[in-house]
């Protein structure tokens, strides 16, 4: 792969360790685009559970993927013109979109769309396999992560100011098998890459953590 000129920040880490809110307070912060990768794969969860499709059916899911009409307006996104934005948050779709990660098909097809975002004057993207597959050349590599308890509190909370019904303990055990599934598929496991920065953020705010980035940021220029 060839060197992108377009500078990009790669964040990756595991599901509610605060990867987006922090990738979108560092684009927003240095004036450039953001990629919120799981996004895209909770969008073909969506699309594929409306079109009856399985989750575990490769090659269906993965031409839904390659045929997905998305459009990201702010922070309204749409799929096939409804606006889906709180849609796919919910705890069903994202345990869809962590299956259907692991298939290599999907991940092949959703490659070279996640790459077009990469657009002057930068971007900031979130997600797995950012570092390791989707922009390997990033000048900027962040492993962004925190306990298992930290996430889950964290999503418990979310979940709860949305007014959505929640156990922590449900949630708790999702997010250990998410984790589990995303480190152990064949294709682009989640794992830090090794020139990414590690940043744990279990005892840390998003204003520090932000502030981290920023500082990463400038210091490799």
């Amino acid at each position: 792969m060839t060197q992108n000129p377009i500078p990009v920040i790669a964040i990756d880490g595991p599901s509610a360790s605060g990867k987006g809110t922090v990738a979108q307070r560092v684009a927003q912060a240095l004036g450039f685009h953001y990629l919120d990768s799981g996004a895209i794969y909770r969008l073909t969860a969506l699309a594929a559970q409306q079109q009856g499709v399985s989750w575990s059916d490769e090659d269906a899911v993965s031409s839904t993927a390659q045929y997905l009409d998305v459009v990201f307006n702010g922070e309204t996104i749409l799929l096939a013109g409804v606006d889906v934005s709180n849609t796919i948050r919910s705890e069903e779709i994202g345990s869809g979109a962590s299956q259907i990660a692991a298939l290599p098909k999907v991940r092949a097809a959703l490659l070279a769309r996640q790459q077009a975002f990469a657009n002057a004057p930068g971007l900031v993207a979130d997600g797995r396999d950012m570092a390791s597959v989707v922009f390997p050349v990033a000048p900027l590599k962040i492993f962004l992560t925190a306990s298992a308890s930290a996430r889950a509190e964290r999503r418990y909370k979310q979940l709860i100011t949305r007014g959505e019904g929640a156990d922590l303990a449900v949630i708790t055990a999702d997010l250990e098998a998410r984790d589990e599934r995303d480190r152990a598929r064949a294709v682009a496991p989640l794992a830090q890459a090794n020139d990414a920065y590690l940043l744990d953020t279990t005892e840390m705010g998003i204003d520090a953590a932000v502030a981290q980035v920023l500082l990463w940021w400038s210091q490799r220029k």
